[in-house]
């Protein structure tokens, strides 16, 4: 077991070997695609080979926009949008409350869910909505197909951020989004580069540059190349199953955020009671752990989880949650070794409060 044990998968998880290698290969014989000599030209052909390889991978038959990754394809979808409103849920993405300003949240059941009645009250013709498919701290999966059928029956667009989905298990989404917005260090491949899957080009307004118009800069060869060969790779997701099944089964005393609802095997989200998620954190990572509390985007923040808020949870309970995240490289060994530790810590804030 390695000294130091790496449980954030969900805010990024290391590359893959075929990724690292695809970007030393783009690296080796960069050109900009944009220049019309011939070394230009077959960075081109090979950009959008690997263009190609990414929709292939997700099983998507239409539009794919490279972009920086997914906090810009979110961007482009909510900023570009020719929709009339824009509709969120309560429990999205920090960037995607950034950027939908002015957008009517949603609100969600206890279960984390969408509110299925308030979204059929809000919805009309033109109005787009953005819903996060896997959330990013709870792991709590969206009824797609329910909120797609609503949204359809009300003449609306969706859009769907699919940061944290592998991308063999997105066939339904895909099936159902207008819009989608996905990720590739999340899958193994290169920071810097995702996609945005366009379903008709009409529901976006252009603003010239690269990518037929709709992002402007120099297109990100290598990235492009790291992530077709990332998603590429076959993500296994009854072990990853397993291994949360395992740590529950072993976190005595812990509040399973989402217990009761359709979760990711790759995200668990857990209350330590009496025990701050900061110093949660800061116990945990002395040990040589790495987790989190919340998103990636937000952990760094004193504020409370507006995803656990939005859940119904008050004070103090959604400021003593955790986020545990599994990888491909994730033992059994390491799993055991953090929960010993979080039934030591649980035992010392017990005996505290005793």
């Amino acid at each position: 077991m390695a000294d130091r044990i790496y449980l954030d998968h969900a805010a990024t998880t290391p590359m893959l070997p075929q990724a690292v290698a695809a970007v030393g290969e783009g690296m080796a014989r960069w050109a900009n695609p944009s220049s019309p000599h011939a070394e230009g030209r077959a960075a081109r052909a090979a950009l959008e080979d690997a263009r190609a390889r990414i929709a292939a991978a997700y099983g998507w038959a239409h539009e794919t926009i490279l972009t920086s990754g997914a906090s810009e394809s979110l961007w482009i979808g909510l900023r570009r949008s020719m929709a009339s409103q824009v509709l969120i849920t309560a429990v999205e993405h920090d960037s995607v409350l950034r950027h939908a300003e002015g957008a009517r949240v949603l609100p969600v059941l206890a279960d984390g869910t969408l509110d299925l009645d308030a979204l059929r009250a809000a919805m009309a013709p033109g109005v787009l909505l953005c819903v996060q498919r896997t959330n990013s701290e709870t792991g709590i999966i969206q009824p797609i197909e329910a909120i797609a059928q609503i949204v359809r029956a009300g003449g609306g667009l969706l859009m769907v951020d699919a940061a944290q989905m592998p991308a063999r298990a997105s066939a339904a989404v895909l099936r159902h989004a207008d819009l989608v917005a996905v990720s590739a260090h999340k899958r193994g491949g290169p920071p810097g580069i995702g996609a945005l899957f366009v379903r008709d080009f009409a529901t976006l307004m252009p603003v010239g540059g690269q990518e037929k118009g709709y992002r402007a800069g120099t297109e990100n060869l290598p990235g492009a190349l790291g992530f077709a060969a990332a998603v590429e790779v076959p993500e296994n997701l009854d072990r990853p199953a397993a291994l949360r099944a395992r740590l529950e089964a072993a976190l005595d005393g812990a509040e399973i955020v989402g217990a009761g609802s359709s979760r990711s095997p790759l995200i668990g989200a857990y209350r330590m009671p009496g025990v701050s998620s900061a110093a949660q954190l800061i116990r945990f990572d002395m040990a040589g752990f790495a987790v989190s509390a919340g998103s990636a985007c937000s952990s760094g923040s004193l504020r409370p989880s507006h995803v656990l808020s939005a859940m119904g949870w008050s004070e103090p309970a959604l400021r003593e949650v955790v986020r545990v995240s599994f990888g491909r490289a994730t033992t059994e060994a390491e799993i055991d070794a953090f929960a010993t530790l979080w039934r030591a810590i649980a035992a010392e804030a017990g005996a505290r409060a005793a």
